[in-house]
């Protein structure tokens, strides 16, 4: 139960004649802490105020409000006032120059990445958070944007390194002139505890929002599920759905989970029939200004019969199929952007390329043709096909039974949904919903990001707005539907569309709390409160308004197998951006959800490269594989035979000497990423060099001269034992065993050796596990289990381990359990006596250097877990 509202008050008001500013100091157009000046020429219109003169309630838990309160004097906030009002107000914070900074910026309006300088006006728009090295006191300090009133902000670069706060409210209607809190500042000396720190001093200053801590993330974030998103795009449909799940499980990797992406919906576009679904799309930007016009699914999944493919007669899956509409659709898409471009020229004579253009749509209709599967059934054989009336035999929830009935260990089915419904919104008039068309009205704040085909659509079409009082009702008859259907979660994607919707329902801030209640609500009635993957909502509106109930989001952009704009080299390069955006990103959305690290595809060039990261981000893993498209040897380095994972028990983050350099294109920095098992830590470290932010150029694009190897070191420091207190001891060994996953190498290290040098080639990785070594019996035998040697993560393998003293002979021995089947790695610098097996004797292999192996079999029975013990 939440305490009263006056809690913090009450807790304040204990330490009422303590200092609390004693971190900050804003005087003489100089903002310092402790003495060191981190700002100068700050305009004398800027304030600062001390943590506790600003918060004074908070429905936050009594454990969380006490220790906010014992670091309130780290924290504060920062404030301006203008003479007039408006909806829009900038304004200085002051100038710095010459000192490093690391910033998360979105460089979309939904996605955000990290940048490094060392000047205000090195920042880009759009900065989400600015992290400031203070070495002089050997510290940290961050300052957040955030949320006050009606008013939304972020932070811009200045001219002569001034660093700018934009407050925007999104609606002319809301205008304000003062702000006491736009901003929040914290220190620390440990950067990792800063943003724990940070996140939970705005969780209680805000009450908008909850922690990671405070919720319990979707059971998924365990197990290896598939999503269908690359494998089909708008094509998706139940026969290639079950032939895809299939062939996993067929292959030894059976999905717990299962995305049904973009596709499923019952869409069409103004102008057609309002009755009918839009045919015959396929890629992702045709269906962008389409709307909802049922809240079910399309007709292509409505026809579904159940049982049908259960029988021997079931249909047969062409996987040839959706790759040539997915080839013929992509050249349709280019001629389109060639005849764009050749209006862009002045060009007249279109005419050659509009007969391009029909003839490519003729042929991609053509090879969609027009027979129906034998699992449908015509919609008048069942019913008028509204939710309400249909037979349970046929449609979403037919299909979902019969793929829980085949496939058992499916324990999630998701499906896809834009927060507006679909991309184009609602179609008013289509549901009893009071929808309306609502213009697109871009922010300034955008204008320095990436161009975006997605914003260049909803602009076009404008977004079909359930009115916001209706939102709860929206999302209740949308997910209650499906819940009843079988569907166990959504994952809600194009999140922030509402920035652009905002201007007559009271701004931004208001509209977004409308829709997060609703969603917030529906969540909670229809998916247990947890069934929801957050996606293309990387900026702090949703953060601080949406994640209340939400416990899981993506971190990273989309996964590209290939660059849009046709680098051939983006093939490789995009992938190390990726785990730049994933990995930075973690730092402060790992606060409030689960990191999400997206699907990948196992048979890309780059299928390893992402796996590595993959194995240790502490996040689900799940691929957008295309029907005959595995590598199931290397999901199997990934995933146990029963579809869970090896997962580590903290969310990667890159290690501190990383935080303020660019792993993209310094041309000398390999990105290291920590992390934890139950019985050690370990470090990936990935070349992600080759591409990044071009500020001029506004986008993200190659370096090709930074795609070289990269040289670099790794020591058992970089691992951040203390931010997980169950690890903490593990910091403290003496010595440790340091385990090269990919060169099989083993090695002795302690907290005082030298850091162990290493070179990555490009689009390559190593991960390291440090395990703690334990002296065992009378001939002090060094000895530390490495895990399966088999799997990404071979530390993850390991469940418990227990050391054992028996005898008086000091006799000692050592009892592990292991999930997973393949080679048993541990380190022991002499031969154990024995081995046991679940209970047996059986052989192992010892070798002079210290590699103790054993293989193991995967027992289904004992859901993959042996009983392994040495005795020494």
């Amino acid at each position: 139960m939440a305490p009263p509202n006056d809690s913090v008050g009450s807790i304040f008001s204990v330490r009422g004649g303590e200092r609390l500013d004693k971190y900050f100091d804003l005087s003489d157009g100089k903002f310092s802490v402790k003495g060191v000046p981190l700002l100068t020429e700050v305009p004398a219109n800027v304030s600062f105020s001390p943590f506790s003169s600003i918060c004074q309630s908070s429905d936050a838990p009594l454990p969380l409000l006490q220790r906010v309160l014992g670091m309130s004097d780290k924290g504060g906030f920062l404030g301006f006032s203008k003479d007039e009002a408006s909806d829009r107000l900038m304004n200085s914070l002051g100038r710095f120059n010459g000192r490093n900074f690391l910033s998360i910026f979105r460089f979309k309006t939904w996605w955000s990445t990290m940048w490094v300088g060392k000047s205000g006006s090195d920042l880009q728009m759009e900065t989400q958070w600015v992290l400031l090295d203070v070495p002089e006191i050997r510290s940290y300090v961050i300052i957040i944007p955030i949320i006050e009133g009606s008013f939304r902000s972020a932070l811009h670069p200045g001219s002569d390194g001034h660093a700018m706060i934009y407050a925007e409210s999104g609606s002319t209607k809301a205008k304000a002139s003062k702000f006491d809190a736009i901003a929040y500042v914290h220190a620390s000396d440990n950067p990792y505890n800063l943003m724990k720190e940070a996140y939970a001093s705005l969780r209680v200053h805000l009450n908008t929002f909850r922690l990671l801590e405070e919720k319990t993330p979707p059971n998924l974030v365990d197990k290896f599920g598939w999503c269908t998103w690359d494998a089909f795009y708008l094509t998706v449909e139940p026969v290639g759905i079950w032939h895809g799940v299939n062939e996993f499980a067929e292959g030894g990797v059976s999905p717990r989970f299962l995305i049904i992406d973009d596709g499923w919906q019952s869409i069409n576009l103004d102008g057609e029939n309002p009755n009918e679904d839009t045919k015959n799309l396929v890629l992702g930007g045709t269906q962008m200004t389409a709307r909802l016009h049922r809240l079910d699914e399309c007709e292509k999944f409505r026809k579904y019969r159940g049982g049908s493919m259960l029988g021997s007669n079931a249909p047969k899956f062409d996987p040839k199929k959706p790759k040539m509409l997915i080839s013929k659709a992509i050249e349709l898409e280019h001629a389109e952007k060639d005849r764009d471009k050749a209006i862009q020229s002045g060009a007249t004579d279109l005419s050659e390329f509009e007969a391009k253009i029909q003839s490519f749509k003729q042929e991609l209709n053509a090879m969609f043709g027009g027979e129906e599967s034998s699992t449908a059934a015509s919609s008048s054989s069942h019913g008028c096909g509204s939710c309400s009336c249909k037979p349970e035999n046929y449609g979403m929830k037919a299909f979902t039974r019969d793929l829980r009935k085949k496939f058992n260990g499916l324990d999630d089915i998701y499906v896809w949904h834009a927060l507006c419904g679909a991309w184009g919104g609602v179609r008013p008039g289509s549901t009893h919903l009071n929808a309306k068309i609502v213009p697109c009205k871009v922010s300034p704040g955008l204008d320095g990001t990436m161009t975006d085909l997605a914003v260049v659509k909803i602009v076009e079409g404008g977004i079909g707005l359930v009115h916001p009082d209706q939102a709860q009702d929206f999302y209740d008859s949308m997910h209650s539907y499906l819940a009843q259907a079988g569907i166990t979660g959504v994952k809600v994607d194009v999140i922030h569309t509402l920035e652009y919707l905002s201007e007559e329902y009271g701004g931004r801030v208001e509209l977004a709390k409308a829709y997060f209640k609703g969603l917030t609500s529906s969540l909670s009635k229809n998916f247990g409160g947890s069934g929801l993957i957050a996606s293309m909502q990387q900026c702090n509106d949703f953060f601080f308004l949406g994640t209340n109930q939400i416990s899981i989001g993506r971190v990273g952009d989309d996964f590209w197998f290939q660059d849009p704009n046709g680098d051939p080299m983006g093939v490789y390069w995009l992938q190390g951006v990726h785990m730049i955006h994933c990995a930075y990103n973690s730092m402060w959305m790992g606060q409030i959800i689960q990191p999400d690290w997206d699907m990948f595809q196992s048979d890309h060039q780059c299928a390893k490269f992402h796996a590595g990261s993959r194995a240790i981000c502490g996040g689900p893993v799940y691929v957008s594989d295309s029907v005959g498209g595995h590598d199931f040897d290397l999901l199997k380095k990934l995933v146990h035979p029963d579809g869970t994972i090896p997962k580590c028990h903290h969310f990667a983050l890159p290690t501190r000497d990383c935080l303020f350099k660019n792993p993209l294109f310094d041309q000398e920095t390999i990105l290291k990423i920590w992390n934890f098992n139950k019985y050690g830590g370990v470090i990936g470290a990935f070349n992600c060099q080759g591409a990044g932010w071009d500020p001029k150029e506004q986008r993200i694009k190659g370096y090709s001269e930074c795609y070289k190897p990269m040289c670099g070191s790794v020591h058992v420091s970089d691992i951040e034992w203390d931010q997980k207190i169950e690890a903490a001891q593990m910091g403290e060994a003496e010595e440790y065993v340091v385990y090269f996953n990919q060169s099989a190498e083993l090695l002795l290290t302690t907290s005082k050796s030298d850091p162990i040098q290493i070179t990555i080639q490009p689009s390559s990785f190593e991960l390291f596990s440090f395990v703690p070594v334990e002296k065992l019996g009378p001939a002090a035998v060094k000895f530390a289990p490495i895990g399966l040697t088999n799997m990404f993560n071979s530390g993850g393998t390991i469940q418990e381990l227990e050391y054992i003293k028996a005898g008086a002979a000091a006799e000692k021995s050592v009892e592990i359990k292991v999930k997973g089947g393949g080679n048993f790695l541990a380190y022991s610098s002499g031969s154990p006596k024995k081995c046991l097996l679940n209970g047996v004797e059986v052989a192992f292999e010892w070798l002079a250097s210290g590699k103790l192996n054993l293989n193991l079999p995967w027992v289904e029975e004992a859901g993959g877990i042996s009983d392994v013990a040495f005795v020494f």
